[in-house]
């Protein structure tokens, strides 16, 4: 028999979300309507010709074929010409962080990457290929992507726990001639630099006059930190779970050794709280709460950036009544942070181009782009624009590419 499938929903009467097959119990979709709309998953392949005859058919497949495939094998840069590889990305993850579900292994990973296939394609005009690794090991994943990786233009790491994301992308990289992004790192930075950016323009001050406080040092905290300072913000100090990240702190990983070596100029040490007081900034992307009297430590005229989901670090109604700016990662509160923003168009654009790698250049490049669609109508509750909005995917592209060419990587 089956094993049973309990809705963690169930009624008061102890019905289960039981499938169909589990015996005629009422489906999960009985329950929650996003078991409705995940039922045979959200996504399939479709073909790009047609196979109406036998002339399309000898065409698609054998004897045609074979004439594209002899013609790519004595010129293999032909491949992005005559197959899918210029326009497809593998979305790969090993299920180990899985938005705020934690290791929930490969299967369980699946809806979350089928989405991320889906939203390459909706907001940027990119085919992708969701593949859940049933392996956590470095050496394993690098090993399995790189002999994957000649059916695909680009590959975005998804889910993946730090530190692990950090090496897996950097070795990957340097194996590969292919875009390699993890997108909870870059992405979420990217977005974030772009809202900030127009927060800072609202208020009349640069990002050289800010002083930002960014809690959580794993992958988005990172990339956050590395992009802030590449972009030309004032200080930033990182801060974990045991306080900010500071060199005179003696259990640091060699990540946080790095981050603490270009981070906290000023030198701050203590908790998350004590680097609040006077800050101009905060960035969450750890979860847990940020005390009000935290918050109205900030300097007058601050930006909050409460960025977890689904609770904010700062809830919205107690960040306003301290913050000039205040944006989160949830789409029912203004300013949403979404990396939907970012990686379509910055695969579109790399693609575009045949781009060898995402350098920081075309990252920033993309963060400018972001910031410029906002344009005249910038207001605080209008810091970054939305998701839907037609015009950003064309400018990140646009962007993407252009920063491409300057700075050696593209190849067309």
């Amino acid at each position: 028999m089956a094993a049973e499938i309990v809705n963690p929903r169930s009624d008061s009467e102890g019905r289960t979300g039981h499938t169909e097959q589990d015996g005629g119990a009422e489906p999960l979709e009985s329950f929650d309507p996003a078991f409705a709309l995940h039922r045979g998953g959200k996504m399939a392949v479709q073909a790009t010709v047609p196979l109406r005859d036998r002339d399309d058919l000898s065409l698609a497949y054998t004897p045609g074929v074979a004439k594209v495939c002899s013609a790519i094998a004595e010129q293999p840069d032909l491949v992005h010409d005559y197959t899918w590889k210029s326009s497809v990305v593998a979305v790969v993850t090993d299920g180990t962080a899985v938005l705020g579900l934690g290791d929930i292994g490969p299967e369980a990973s699946l809806p979350v990457m089928e989405g991320k296939a889906i939203l390459f394609k909706q907001f940027g005009g990119v085919d992708a290929v969701p593949l859940a690794l049933n392996c956590t090991d470095v050496d394993e994943i690098i090993e399995t992507v790189v002999r994957l990786a000649p059916s695909f233009g680009g590959v975005n790491l998804e889910d993946i726990s730090a530190p692990r994301c950090f090496e897996i992308e950097q070795r990957l990289q340097e194996r590969l001639d292919i875009p390699v992004f993890h997108d909870d790192q870059h992405g979420t930075a990217i977005v974030s630099l772009a809202a900030l950016r127009n927060a800072a323009r609202l208020s009349g001050r640069t990002l050289g006059e800010l002083r930002a406080v960014i809690s959580g040092a794993g992958a988005a905290g990172v990339a956050i930190a590395k992009m802030l300072v590449e972009a030309g913000i004032g200080d930033v100090a990182v801060a974990d779970r045991k306080g900010v990240v500071s060199r005179d702190r003696e259990d640091l990983t060699p990540i946080k050794r790095e981050l603490a070596a270009f981070t906290n100029k000023a030198g701050l040490s203590g908790s998350l709280e004590d680097a609040l007081a006077g800050a101009d900034v905060f960035i969450g992307v750890s979860g847990g709460t940020v005390p009000e009297p935290a918050v109205a430590s900030m300097a007058e005229g601050a930006f909050v950036f409460a960025m977890a989901n689904p609770e904010p670090e700062v809830h919205p109604e107690i960040a306003h009544k301290y913050a000039a700016v205040v944006a989160t990662g949830r789409s029912d509160f203004p300013n949403q942070i979404n990396n939907v923003l970012a990686f379509p168009g910055i695969f579109a654009g790399a693609l575009q181009v045949r781009a060898s790698r995402i350098t920081e250049g075309m990252k920033l490049a993309a963060a400018e782009a972001l910031a410029a669609v906002v344009g005249d109508d910038l207001a605080p509750d209008y810091v970054i624009p939305s998701p839907f909005d037609e015009r950003v995917a064309p400018a990140v592209t646009a962007a993407v590419a252009a920063a491409a060419r300057a700075e050696g990587v593209a190849r067309r």
